[in-house]
């Protein structure tokens, strides 16, 4: 499939990390997604019915970012990758990206992330 939805770069504020520092006073991260499903059909009919709205992809990812505390990226990204794959039959796979542009290291960084591909099974 190679058709896909992207967003990139959602900013939302939480408190994930494992550093005590990071929980108490939280940090910005940015989120971007690839999303590959079949918009034939949507693109065909102009019916946003029978396409995934961006509205809703961005929706989730701040629902899951702000509602449950992670201390790893890396488990945040897989949630947020299973939970689109069980909200939008539509999408096939999905690649999720996660920035953490004020990560605590003690060197300079162009950009520090996590990026992870899933895809639908069955």
């Amino acid at each position: 499939m190679t058709d896909r939805i992207l967003i990139e770069r959602i900013a939302v504020y939480a408190h994930h990390g494992v550093h005590l520092e990071e929980e108490r006073l939280g940090q910005r991260f940015l989120i971007s997604l690839d999303g590959r499903l079949d918009l034939g059909p949507a693109s065909r009919a102009d019916d946003l019915t029978l396409t995934v709205s961006y509205a809703d992809l961005a929706a989730l990812v701040v629902s899951v970012v702000t509602g449950t505390r992670f201390k790893l990226v890396e488990a945040l990204a897989e949630r947020i990758a299973r939970d689109i794959l069980a909200d939008f039959p539509a999408i096939t796979s999905v690649v999720v990206r996660i920035e953490k542009p004020s990560a605590p290291v003690a060197v300079v960084f162009e950009r520090l992330a996590v990026e992870i591909e899933r895809h639908r099974h069955g």
